[in-house]
């Protein structure tokens, strides 16, 4: 189903429905048919996961990505991508989304989600996503929206129960606690040959990097806890549930059905059917309960966790108070059990806490403490005493955390040895620390910290993703990436044991050729990790593309453009060595495909300025045409914008040297020589065409013709066609006004600047040049106006 075409100001959809309905893709979409958006995601890895898609579409320059831990925000940012509670809601967007609105229900998390479902807004739209129980409460709460209820766009079917032997390729086993995820990982690897294991204390780059594997059909099977039901999309034929209570936090309790039906929901993907079953020796799931998960039939939500926005800072017991405040609705319920909150309670309790917080600023720092996550899940008096240190060194004289203690703290934590579960605690301690640099006023020089706690964070994931191989996946392997064996290789020393090894898959992705031609080796003087994690994780200006339409990195070529569905589109295709593994190329396609967005959006930066949005319709019309003919139209295809145009939209198109000539509208931001040659480039790559020929540079007035060219692509390239050559459009504008000012006076010879600008003899040479400009030999050699290819004479200045 297409996204829903609401242009109206202020529009409210709801667009509701099982797994498999394009929801969040449709609300992606959606946002970036808006000049600016918002998104807020229920997990970090999912918002990762949406980041890693609409920068391939868009570029990094233009989109933020926004989470507890991670701030990756360009100075100008069109579009954010973020985790629901991290979503900036005081900063104005056109359009705004929030995805698994469902999750209001959450007795933790639950208020976040109410308070974005009645407060976040978009200028002109915003969407609500989630599932169909809450069509009840969304009509009551948001009366103004539009409900959308959308069908699953596969069938999704039991197929009983199984046993682990029987389990087909392409099957997720979802388990309820580590220890069950990692026995059932070891019993697959025995059998089969391998698994990846997806949890949801991974860290994204773990995550993603266990996912490529399984995607790329290296290990054929899955196992995770329930972190894979919210949105995280995977290849995954059929759901294997390996038991159906689980902890939440409080008490374990037994899945709602509403519950089993998120997860059974990943099974089947777009068009594909997909299966839910139970693992054997868990008995099959009742007929009512599989009645309800095929046919998606679940009782409406019927309250909804709700805290006040609306906090008094001026002291602890005020903002303690308004905390307490009661919702007013009979389908809102107070919440009580948020983390925060018990964390400001206790804290509280503390003199040397409630002597700091003798002001509303201190106030307000203090309940910001408090929400900092516990990530380490250790002892709840731990949590408390790490926040009540670092809340009396941010209320403290310096107003700043000790650079010192931090140092020590975090130098703990940049140790790649261990085993799953020490490198597992460490990240979760990582994180904390990420999340506290990313409070840039928390930290001195807070762009140091972020860097160096997301180094730490790479490492550790890189090392866990290695530890999860070693323990999980088989280790011979065949080409195609099928398991050759069904026992994993033993290591009798420790030392080697905490080594990559040598096959895995993790060691092709760090070892993996590049080539350019014969194909470079690794920079000197680092190591392969190094040299992967450089171009996995480079700044935009650390890649180039040269005049072959390779991508260069530090001088080697790590890819290449190709045409792509539009010129505005290329493909950027990864250059590497057959022995790479499809894991490493899809992480390496994202990274450039992203780079390629970033600069097709330089090249027509001058067009993209903010200035211009103050244009009316037909001026945004006509920036638009520009933008998509790369700065060049013709004036037989503007003449309707051009006409429409007011005299403050040509005020600001001057401004922002855009020429509304005779012939053609054209920017000259865009005629500088190294902006032509990537047009050139562009073109190329769009109509395949080969690297030698007579493509302009931008330095010349004119340049000849190549025949295999289509001559509509020298307007593209800024060199319309004039006759029997492409001429500079700018100086098109200038002959045009030098030629019309002579002929007011009849016949005339052409002036020597003139020739020079087109190139051409005064004599023979000039006929076919002259005649596109609509003149014609008179007598010797002079010219005058009536060629055949003039559509109106030209008009006398007065």
């Amino acid at each position: 189903m297409p996204p829903l075409a609401h242009d109206g100001l202020n529009s409210i959809v709801a667009a509701l429905g099982p797994t498999n309905t394009g929801k969040t893709h449709h609300a992606v979409a959606r946002m970036l048919e808006h000049p600016t958006g918002m998104i807020g995601l229920p997990l970090r890895l999912l918002a990762r996961e949406v980041y890693d898609r609409v920068t391939a579409q868009v570029g990094e320059r233009s989109v933020a990505l926004i989470t507890g831990e991670e701030r990756r925000v360009p100075p100008r940012p069109k579009y954010f991508v973020c985790t629901t509670e991290a979503m900036p809601v005081d900063r104005d967007v056109d359009f705004v989304a929030v995805d698994e609105v469902q999750l209001a229900e959450h007795p933790q998390r639950g208020h976040v989600f109410t308070g974005r479902m009645l407060h976040a807004r978009g200028v002109r739209e915003t969407w609500l996503m989630g599932a169909e129980t809450m069509r009840d409460r969304i009509r009551e709460l948001v009366p103004t929206a539009t409900v959308e209820v959308r069908p699953r766009l596969s069938r999704l079917a039991s197929a009983g129960r199984i046993s682990i032997k029987a389990l087909p390729a392409r099957s997720a086993v979802v388990a309820f606690s580590t220890a069950q995820v990692y026995e059932l990982a070891d019993r697959i690897q025995r059998i089969h040959g391998g698994a990846a294991v997806v949890l949801g204390a991974l860290s994204p780059r773990t995550r993603n990097a266990q996912v490529a594997m399984y995607q790329a059909g290296e290990v054929r099977h899955m196992v995770a806890t329930d972190a894979i039901g919210m949105g995280l999309n995977m290849n995954v034929d059929l759901v294997a549930f390996a038991g159906l209570r689980k902890f939440d936090g409080q008490r374990e309790r037994m899945l709602e059905t509403s519950e089993l039906a998120q997860i059974a929901g990943r099974a089947g993907r777009y068009m594909n059917d997909g299966a839910f079953a139970t693992l054997a020796p868990l008995p099959a799931l009742s007929p009512e309960t599989v009645f309800a998960l095929e046919n998606h039939a679940f009782p409406q939500v019927r309250r909804l966790f709700w805290r006040n926005q609306d906090l008094d800072t001026s002291s602890i017991d005020g903002l303690i108070a308004s905390l307490r405040q009661r919702p007013r609705h009979a389908s809102l319920r107070q919440v009580d059990q948020a983390e925060d909150h018990e964390a400001l309670m206790e804290l509280a309790g503390r003199p040397e806490v409630r002597r700091l917080a003798s002001s509303p600023e201190r106030v307000r720092l203090l309940w910001d403490v408090c929400q900092i996550p516990d990530f380490r899940q250790l002892l709840l008096e731990s949590h408390l005493r790490f926040l009540s240190d670092l809340y009396q060194q941010l209320a403290g004289h310096r107003a700043v955390v000790d650079v010192d203690w931090m140092a020590r703290q975090v130098a703990r934590l940049d140790d790649v040895q261990g085993d799953i579960e020490t490198l597992m605690m460490r990240i979760s301690f990582v994180r904390t620390w990420t999340y506290v640099a990313n409070h840039g006023r928390w930290v001195q020089d807070a762009a140091h910290w972020q860097q160096r706690t997301r180094e730490i964070e790479d490492r550790l994931s890189d090392a866990l993703h290695d530890r999860l191989v070693q323990r999980f996946v088989t280790q011979g392997r065949s080409r195609g990436g099928a398991p050759t064996g069904s026992r994993a290789r033993r290591h009798p020393l420790a030392s080697e044991r905490d080594a990559p090894l040598p096959d895995s898959p993790f060691r092709v992705l760090a070892g993996w050729k590049l080539h350019a031609g014969t194909g470079p080796v690794p920079h000197p003087g680092t190591t392969p990790d190094a040299w992967v994690d450089a171009i996995l994780d480079a700044e935009h200006e650390a890649f180039d593309v040269d005049s072959q339409g390779q991508i260069l990195h530090a001088g080697h070529c790590v890819g290449r453009l190709s045409a792509g569905s539009e010129l505005l589109r290329p493909e950027a295709r990864v250059v590497v060595d057959e022995s790479v593994g499809a894991g490493a190329k899809l992480q390496l396609q994202r990274r450039l495909s992203a780079f390629a967005r970033d600069w097709v959006g330089g090249v027509l930066a001058p067009l993209q300025s903010s200035d211009l949005a103050a244009l009316s319709p037909a001026g945004r019309g006509l920036v638009h045409q520009l933008s998509g003919r790369l700065g060049t139209v013709a004036m037989v295809q503007a003449r309707e914008q051009v006409a429409d145009l007011t005299g403050a939209d040509r005020r600001t198109l001057k401004q922002a040297g855009i020429v509304v000539g005779s012939r053609f509208v054209f920017a000259r931001a865009l005629l500088v020589p190294s902006v032509v040659r990537q047009r050139v480039l562009l073109c190329r790559v769009f109509l395949s065409l080969r690297p030698v020929g007579s493509f302009p540079d931008g330095t010349g007035t004119w340049c000849p013709l190549d025949g295999s060219v289509e001559p509509t692509a020298y307007t593209a390239m800024g060199y319309p066609l004039m006759g029997d050559r492409g001429v500079r459009v700018d100086v098109v504008d200038r002959v045009v006004g030098a030629l019309t000012r002579l002929s007011g006076t009849g016949a005339f010879e052409l002036p020597e600047r003139v020739v020079e600008w087109l190139g051409v003899e005064p004599g023979v040479d000039a006929r076919a040049v002259m005649a596109a400009f609509g003149y014609e030999p008179g007598e010797g050699e002079t010219w005058q106006f009536g060629g055949a290819s003039s559509r109106a004479r030209p008009r006398r200045r007065r």
